[in-house]
């Protein structure tokens, strides 16, 4: 039969390792990637499905595993880097109709809070600001740990209407539609 305090100092050091586990494994997720990210976009022009990206971007992360409701993100996107699919549309969209690049030219995200929906699935709600008016988004995303390297992948539709993307002539949804599919896989250095 083992002693009463042997027993507690054995328990003791359980209950130590174990308060310790969920530190050990987590990790911290700071400086963001460009090089190994992804902001593409796909909308429908006359019916037709068209893919395009973002070609130049940079944000603040920070993200804790053990604290992901703690996490922030502030991403800007240069809006001239657009590749719209044709070199006649990447010279359209910079234009003051559309994006109006010498005047806005950077689109900007701001995260507020970041809601946990499952495992390693998040609701990222926060503030996206294009061509001066800014709006409140939600962007579902997962994260996962690739390679030392936290990747955060998601999805959002934006309506373009909501941000003047697309004036005069172009405000009607006939030839260019509404609905803009934004995808994005945002890779952050571990670390702060």
């Amino acid at each position: 039969m083992k002693s009463i305090p042997a027993l507690a100092s054995k328990t003791l050091l359980a209950l130590s390792l174990a308060a310790l586990l969920p530190t050990a494994q987590a990790a911290q997720y700071g400086q963001v990637l460009p090089a190994d990210s992804q902001i593409g976009f796909q909308y429908s022009q006359m019916g037709v499905s068209m893919d395009g990206q973002f070609k130049r971007f940079n944000g603040e992360l920070s993200f804790d595993t053990a604290a992901p409701e703690q996490g922030r993100i502030a991403l800007d996107v240069e809006l001239a880097s657009i590749d719209a699919g044709s070199d006649e549309a990447d010279e359209e969209v910079v234009t003051p109709t559309w994006f109006n690049v010498a005047q806005f030219p950077t689109a900007r995200f701001v995260s507020e809070q970041i809601k946990t929906t499952g495992d390693h699935a998040y609701e990222v709600s926060g503030t996206l600001t294009i061509k001066g008016k800014s709006l409140p988004v939600v962007v579902p995303a997962t994260f996962a740990e690739q390679n030392g390297q936290g990747v955060f992948e998601g999805a959002f539709t934006l309506k373009r209407g909501d941000f003047a993307i697309g004036e005069g002539a172009w405000a009607a949804f006939d030839i260019v539609a509404n609905d803009i599919d934004v995808s994005f896989r945002i890779t952050a250095a571990a670390g702060q």
